[in-house]
Parts: C-alpha cells; structure tokens; sequence
C-alpha cells in the first residue's frame, strides 16, 4: 500500500485530473455484530447502560487511519469506516453483552434508563500499522461505574495487534475486526466475572 507519490507524478496527476470525468467512489467497511439472542431469562437482574466512547479526533470521524514507524499518521482519502470508531465499538460491546443473556437489559447511552451500572471506555488506537509487516491495533480501556453510589468497582485495558493477511485494505479491515472482536470478549468475559464475585444486592 504505497502512498508516496513523486512530485512530477503529483503535478501530472493533477493536470490528468482536470480532465477527468467522475471522481473515485468512497467505500465503506463495517465491523462485524452478533446477531440479536433469543429471548431468555437472564443470570443477572441487573441493567447496565453502555456510554459512548471518547477518543482522539481522528477517531471521531470515519476515515481509516494508517500509521508508519512510531507517530506518523495519516488516513484513507477514499476508504472510511461506516460509523466513526467511537460509535463502532459501543455498539458491538452493547450486542456482546446482550447476547451472553446474563443481564436483564443492555442499552446505550441516550436510552431512557435508570440502570445504576455504566460502563465507560476510551478509544486510544483503531488502526492500521505499517512496518516489516501491516497488522491492525486496537487499544481501549473500559471501566464500570455504580452511579447510585458514585463509585468506581472495575477497570479493563486492552492493547493488541492483529496481522493482517494481505496488504489490500479489506485485509487490514478484517485484522481490526478480529482484534476489536478479541479485546470485546475480554471486556463481556470481565463483567461477568466482576458480577459473579459481586452480585447487586436484591431490592
């Protein structure tokens, strides 16, 4: 996935482009989601409310971002994601979470809801990396509040690479997929585990 571009090669593109007829068409990519679980009564009687992410602006938006070597970034002109990243991975954890059938309602924030547990996240890096090899990271940090009692009761981080097995950018898609999918499970499979040692108190 070479980007550099010489510039006699830039100048004669843009003169090529003058005369050019319709511009090169965006595409889209989506993450994978499970599908919704039958109805069944849950482990827990416990809601939980699921907040929107916060992360660096570039994450914010929806292009695919690529970084070289340790800092440089940069992002696809005619690749983006569907949703911007910090929509994306919510959305996933709320159908993840759904789909264990341990809680009596996930939802996301904006939802009227008066569930006492909030998880709250931080999306630091949903990206392409390119060195001797082109892989894609994720890193993300989660965290379970009880704002009855205004306090903190759980923490996860996540930060892995995931190989990519070519170098198109589907394949760089799919290794971000797979590492947002992995780091999700560790995050559903920590709740469960924080709820099982901890169960609320019954009303």
């Amino acid at each position: 996935m070479n980007r550099i571009i010489q510039p006699g090669l830039l100048a004669l593109a843009v003169l090529g482009l003058a005369g050019c007829g319709s511009p090169k068409p965006i595409k889209y990519y989506a993450i994978q989601v499970p599908t919704a679980p039958a109805s069944t009564s849950s482990t827990y009687a416990i809601d939980l409310v699921v907040g929107r992410m916060t992360g660096p602006a570039l994450l914010e938006s929806a292009p695919i971002v690529y970084r070289t070597g340790s800092n440089p970034k940069g992002t696809y002109q005619y690749h983006r994601w569907e949703d911007a990243p910090v929509d994306i991975v919510p959305d996933k954890l709320v159908r993840l979470l759904r789909s264990t059938g341990e809680y009596r309602s996930v939802v996301r924030t904006g939802v009227v809801s008066d569930a006492p547990y909030v998880i709250r996240g931080h999306l630091l890096q949903f990206e392409e990396v390119d060195g001797e090899s082109i892989a894609g990271q994720v890193t993300m940090e989660f965290e379970l509040y009880d704002r009855r009692a205004g306090k903190l009761l759980w923490t996860h981080f996540y930060s892995q690479t995931e190989p990519a097995e070519g170098k198109e950018i589907t394949s760089v898609v799919q290794a971000i997929d797979r590492n947002l999918e992995r780091g999700l499970k560790e995050v559903v499979a920590g709740l469960g585990q924080y709820f099982a040692a901890n169960p609320p108190k019954k009303s």
